[in-house]
């Protein structure tokens, strides 16, 4: 937490609390979540849940961090920045609709992380958005902390997952929006260097 308060804005407003999921395993049959947000944990093993072509049966570690909620709820962009790259992953599990944004940030001096008090280039991926979202930006759009990047899909458009966002980050630019969302376990270490915590933009939500 910077001093003087939390200097990035939301990228999903959780009103009234969220849920933490455990995905390294699948959850009981007809279970849902207590609260009506729900996050996903960054550097977790979900062996079970990445099944379609996509994954090659070995990718199921992932290394970004999911934010749940209705179809429809808007996503921001936790800081003023510009859009990377925009596009829509087709295939079934993909990311769908998706923006990448390239930000420039300093970490306050008080935060516990190699890069405190430092500015940083960091690109952020959203995935699993609107099919609408696509037709307002253009590349290189500027953006500003706050404003609305885009929308959570519904399973028809967004890869066939729940509402969610997938927010990852990554320490260079990444050509166009192809970012591994899931690596496979040999990869884990590589991946989470070039990958941080997006809870470093986030905050501690859990």
């Amino acid at each position: 937490m910077a001093m003087g308060g939390w200097p990035f804005h939301p990228v999903v407003h959780m009103e009234g609390g969220h849920w933490v999921l455990d995905l390294t395993r699948p959850p009981p049959k007809g279970w849902t979540a207590p609260f009506t947000w729900t996050v996903g944990r960054y550097d977790e093993a979900r062996p079970w849940m990445y099944a379609t072509d996509l994954f090659e049966g070995r990718r199921h570690h992932h290394i970004g961090l999911d934010l749940g909620g209705p179809a429809g709820t808007p996503v921001h962009a936790f800081a003023r920045g510009r859009i990377h790259a925009l596009g829509v992953e087709t295939e079934e599990g993909g990311y769908g609709p998706t923006i990448v944004t390239q930000h420039e940030i300093v970490l306050d001096a008080e935060v516990d992380h190699p890069w405190a008090g430092s500015a940083r280039s960091l690109w952020v991926l959203h995935g699993h958005l609107s099919t609408t979202d696509m037709e307002r930006w253009s590349v290189g759009d500027g953006v500003e902390k706050g404003e609305v990047l885009g929308h959570l899909g519904s399973p028809e458009e967004n890869g066939g997952w729940s509402p969610h966002v997938h927010v990852q980050l990554a320490t260079e630019a990444p050509d166009g929006i192809q970012m591994q969302g899931v690596v496979a376990p040999e990869d884990v270490t590589n991946a989470l260097l070039n990958h941080p915590d997006p809870r470093l933009v986030l905050g501690a939500l859990y």
